[in-house]
């Protein structure tokens, strides 16, 4: 038909918005040129095998089994911490603030700065709003209300870390993004100014507001469409500052290379390590919160140093395991090595190091089939504070695995 377009640019035009877009043009040049890219896909630093293995019956027999399917959601609502536009417009006394969103998002405010790691607003972590696995808790606060925001790293493209509506809600902003080697293609699909992007691959640094960021190694995949092409980079992220140095582990397996970017990196002040959504099924892509505690002792030059604050569970349900275990798993793991871990409640800022820090496990009164302690409360649509409701099992919705 005359003026019709070629069927692999009307394929593309069809390609739900979610999907991203994929590398082209000298952003794959440069793709192709990395010393990560082998065999037509990004490679992991160690062996990694991406997809579940062992017998998926067993899987579905434990994934679908009723009382499983209980434990993996919470009881009663989980708390959210009613954070105020006060508490963060007041700078931190240490110059480093941390606070956790729930999931993988975390805004660190470090020496003067704010950086905004793996922001993941949206109710689903799903390409499609009526599909996929949906919040256990509210957002603490409105992305509208965390101000001005320097910097927003992201790790890699899965859709529990690379969230569509909340990146064409930051595309609006001044920010800038550092991003994985590819993951830029899908920004500026969305709106986001190729002049703020700052696309890394791992081990290259680059310099935003004082701060200095550099994309480390991790062991993961990739991916948002029907298609794995394994085109996106995954990593993990150092930021430094002039008094300051943290850590996002993003998603990764454990693997020795931790030790190398601490000698290289560290020690750190603080890491966030994740610790949840790990399997039998997949053990080289995600950690367990034993050796999420291993990970932070390698970062550290081996000693029980700075604060480890664990991330990647109590948000979505993308595991079979129960919601409270990489919660109990970490504290365990972090008395037997004498570690410091903060553990607060979603949206609760903290400084680490500092003595009022949180370290009580608050999701305890939250497990299904226990009374929720008077004083801890659930969040209001506005952000108030409201009792928390008795519980009831089967709140949440288990409907993906690993990511």
């Amino acid at each position: 038909m005359t003026g019709s377009l070629p069927l692999r640019p009307r394929l593309r035009a069809l390609r739900p918005e979610a999907f991203g877009a994929d590398p082209s043009g000298a952003r794959l040049e440069r793709i192709l040129r990395s010393p990560n890219f082998a065999d037509g896909v990004f490679q992991n630093p160690v062996g990694a095998r991406t997809r579940p293995s062992g017998s998926m019956l067993e899987f579905a027999k434990i994934y679908f089994h009723k009382e499983q399917r209980i434990r993996r959601n919470p009881g009663a609502p989980i708390p959210v911490y009613p954070t105020t536009l006060a508490e963060l417009a007041k700078p931190p006394a240490s110059g480093l603030r941390l606070t956790w969103m729930g999931h993988s998002s975390v805004l660190a405010e470090i020496d003067g700065r704010r950086v905004l790691f793996d922001p993941v607003w949206g109710e689903r972590c799903s390409p499609f709003p009526f599909a996929g696995p949906k919040r256990l808790h509210p957002v603490p606060v409105p992305l509208a209300s965390l101000g001005e925001v320097d910097v927003v790293v992201i790790s890699h493209d899965h859709y529990d870390h690379l969230d569509l509506p909340t990146v064409k809600a930051l595309a609006g902003t001044d920010t800038v993004f550092a991003v994985p080697l590819g993951v830029g293609a899908h920004l500026e699909r969305w709106g986001v100014a190729p002049g703020r992007l700052r696309e890394l691959d791992w081990n290259e640094t680059t310099e935003v507001a004082g701060l200095s960021l550099t994309a480390t190694p991790a062991r993961h995949f990739c991916g948002r469409g029907l298609r794995n092409q394994q085109f996106t980079l995954w990593a993990s992220w150092v930021v430094a500052g002039e008094e300051h140095r943290i850590f996002h582990s993003g998603d990764t397996g454990y693997f020795p290379g931790f030790k190398e970017i601490g000698a290289e990196h560290g020690p750190f002040d603080a890491t966030m390590i994740q610790i949840g959504a790990y399997s039998e099924y997949w053990p080289d892509i995600h950690m367990t919160p034993e050796e999420g505690m291993r990970a932070h002792l390698d970062l550290q030059g081996g000693a029980p140093a700075g604060t480890m604050l664990p991330i990647h569970w109590g948000t979505f349900n993308l595991a079979p395991h129960p919601w409270d275990e990489p919660g109990e798993g970490t504290v365990a793991a972090a008395g037997a090595a004498g570690a410091a871990v903060a553990l607060p409640i979603p949206g609760q800022p903290f400084e680490p190091g500092a003595p009022d820090a949180p370290a009580a496990p608050w999701w305890r009164p939250f497990v299904a089939g226990t009374t929720p302690l008077a004083g801890l409360t659930a969040p209001a649509g506005t952000g108030a504070a409201e009792p928390v409701p008795a519980p009831s099992a089967g709140i949440g919705e288990p409907e993906a695995v690993g990511s």
